[in-house]
């Protein structure tokens, strides 16, 4: 019985610990900056993913959405949606994302498996909230968002530019396709 103390106890504590700090600090891509004078309002609604890296949660995801809308407490409602082309069926995912400092930093956390929270940090939005990127924690999570299902060149080539300055390896993107 001591020794199973002596394994679980400081598991048990680890564990915790993970959520705890998950729960707390999401982070940014070293060298990333969250968009500062950032309107949440002007966010909210629909956004097309245009492109990502091939994450277990999306794998065979083609046709995938988000929409953001507020909710009473004032985090936000994330509404993720997707066809999975292997198995020919859509799938949907319910979240809750929250600011990690005030609503004025696009630096977010964000979470479908509550405690655990990742970091979703707005790099590069335009000015009119059409196109933005997206960086998670770390250079294994970026996406590239639009209101529309395309990018004009022009934004596609400012935000690979940024995204392989900041160290993500962009060859591996997938690019998604909206044909349904």
């Amino acid at each position: 019985m001591k020794t199973f103390q002596k394994i679980a106890v400081p598991v048990t504590l680890g564990i915790l610990g993970l959520v705890v700090y998950n729960s707390c600090s999401p982070g940014i891509t070293k060298g990333a900056v969250a968009i500062h004078n950032f309107d949440a309002k002007k966010y909210l609604g629909r956004w097309y993913e245009i492109a990502r890296f091939d994450y277990r949660f999306e794998k065979n995801m083609d046709n995938v959405t988000a929409e953001y809308s507020e909710n009473p407490n004032g985090s936000i409602r994330v509404r993720n949606k997707g066809y999975d082309y292997v198995k020919k069926e859509w799938k949907e995912s319910i979240g809750e994302a929250r600011f990690v400092k005030d609503k004025t930093e696009a630096r977010l956390k964000v979470s479908f498996f509550k405690p655990i929270w990742a970091g979703y940090n707005v790099i590069d939005i335009d000015e009119d909230y059409q196109y933005a990127l997206v960086a998670g924690s770390s250079v294994k999570y970026l996406w590239i968002l639009s209101r529309t299902t395309s990018i004009p060149e022009s934004i596609r080539l400012r935000f690979m530019e940024k995204a392989k300055k900041l160290g993500y390896n962009t060859d591996e993107l997938i690019w998604v396709k909206h044909n349904q």
